[in-house]
């Protein structure tokens, strides 16, 4: 028999304070436990087996009765047992209220939450600061096998968010989009692509494929900081480095960070409010397969909104350097999504986004009505995963991307829509023309550095006051129905 904490049976609850207390005991008993574990297994001490579950949520409806058809989330589909484990109650203590608070609205029944039949792997319990492999043998790591659950792939799939999960007979309904198990996973991974831990992230994340963005972005949080009255608490960079803004004074485990000795493959950076409404801005490279690895582990934080910012090949002869592209369709020639996603799934332009893009351009640039239309163009974008794809024989793709009505090209712009709308995130895109191969203009090294130098700042603050404009809309507006499926998950 393994050694297990004391077990805590399910009970039902009427307000959603108390079903997160309830969920924070689970979870708080459950690390613990494995923490204490595994100290003695480092320690030397002989153990049995070890295990500590996932704590859990169930709602029950016998009803075919909906909530507000207006609604895009908060409510299930149908009669039924539906169900999801949970994890990290601290980080998502806010997010785990208000979705209790809007299924006990629109069901007026009772919340169970007790201890799943879900093992935590050892791993996702460990600290912040813990690092044990290090000091370990080989013979002890080996023996962690036997004595810890190991992460199990088969439970962290995404299955659920592909709508391609079936439960077997008997088993509940799922509803989230992502198990426990899951979104351990993925914290781990933001961590490790983007140097900072998930407690910094944002609900507003902007990407971008070049490194003068960040540049300004660094820029920037750095006056925010020395403005007192600035509406941001902290800036915060790769290796959980935290900057208060002036007057406030220092929290607990400000001075824990420290710069890394080399940046991570994708660093963040954080414009953090205290709601979590703040601006995360990651430097994702260049190319569809870092789109899609940061959108997979960004997805389970479920932010509000992200928008990509970027330089594109403009492909029309009457665009100019400099012009912006307001994405509304996109054509997809990327391939890391094709198994998860369809080609033939048309991804639907969000109305909320695309007019506070289109409004944060006409502001910053100070343009109007048919003027504007001088700087912005809204239009396909194509994303490829052939950087060289001018270098193809001709006829080359450029045929498809006349018929497909493409304005531009990138690399990464479709797979980030992509994921976003196979997570339920919303999405945009505004890209600006940095060359035009079909037209003799390409990229070389001077003009390109004069040009990103000259544009970017414009670009970045156009992101931002999209960011501002987003943020005073209502989340259930933000997170359209556009994005939910026949059978959707309740969890936002």
């Amino acid at each position: 028999m393994p050694s297990l904490p004391l077990f805590i049976a399910p009970a039902r609850f009427d307000d959603a304070a108390a079903a997160l207390a309830q969920v924070q005991a689970i979870y708080k008993s459950s690390v613990e436990h494995l923490r204490g574990a595994l100290q003695r297994f480092v320690a030397g001490e002989d153990l049995g087996h070890v295990r500590a579950c996932y704590p859990f949520v169930r709602v029950r409806t016998d009803t075919v009765a909906r909530a507000d058809s207006r609604l895009s989330y908060g409510f299930v589909a149908g009669p039924g047992t539906y169900e999801t484990t949970l994890t990290r109650p601290d980080l998502f203590a806010s997010y785990y209220t208000e979705q209790f608070r809007l299924l006990l609205k629109n069901h007026a029944v009772s919340l169970e939450v007790g201890t799943s039949a879900q093992p935590i792997p050892v791993h996702f319990s460990l600290a912040e600061h813990d690092h044990l492999e290090g000091s370990l043998t080989t013979e002890r790591r080996l023996l962690m096998r036997d004595l810890f659950d190991l992460p199990d792939l088969a439970a962290m799939d995404d299955g659920i968010a592909n709508g391609t999960y079936e439960p077997g007979p008997g088993e509940p309904l799922p509803l989230s989009l992502f198990t426990a198990p899951r979104v351990d996973y993925s914290l781990h991974r933001l961590r490790h692509y983007t140097g900072t831990a998930p407690e910094h992230f944002q609900n507003f994340v902007l990407f971008t494929n070049y490194q003068f963005y960040i540049d300004e972005f660094i820029k920037l949080g750095h006056a925010l900081m020395a403005d007192p009255h600035s509406d941001y608490d902290a800036f915060v960079q790769p290796g959980n480095v935290v900057e208060r803004r002036a007057g406030l004074p220092a929290q607990e485990g400000d001075g824990v960070g420290a710069p890394p000795a080399r940046l991570p493959q994708m660093p963040a950076y954080h414009l953090v409010r205290p709601d979590a409404s703040g601006i995360t801005m990651v430097n994702i490279g260049v190319g569809p397969a870092n789109a899609k690895t940061i959108t997979d582990h960004i997805a389970v934080l479920r932010p509000h909104v992200w928008l990509m910012l970027g330089h594109c090949a403009g492909l029309r002869n009457s665009q100019q350097l400099g012009d912006y592209v307001l994405a509304h369709a996109y054509m997809r020639e990327d391939h890391v999504l094709d198994e998860d996603l369809p080609l033939w799934v048309p991804l639907p332009a969000l109305a909320e986004v695309q007019l506070a893009l289109e409004q944060a351009v006409a502001e910053v640039t100070q343009l109007s009505g048919y003027e504007l239309k001088r700087v912005l163009r809204t239009g396909t974008v194509a994303s490829t995963d052939n950087r060289n794809w001018e270098l193809l024989p001709r006829p080359g793709p450029e045929r498809r991307f006349s018929q497909s009505r493409a304005v531009a090209l990138d690399m990464e712009s479709a797979t980030i829509a992509a994921n976003g709308f196979r997570f339920r995130v919303p999405y945009g895109t505004l890209l600006c023309v940095s060359d035009k191969p079909l037209h003799g203009e390409i990229k070389l090294p001077g003009m390109a550095n004069t040009f990103y130098r000259a544009r970017v700042d414009q670009h970045l603050r156009i992101g931002m006051r999209a960011v501002e404009l987003l943020r005073q809309e209502r989340p259930g507006s933000l997170h359209s129905r556009k994005l939910r499926s026949f059978a959707e998950v309740a969890f936002q």
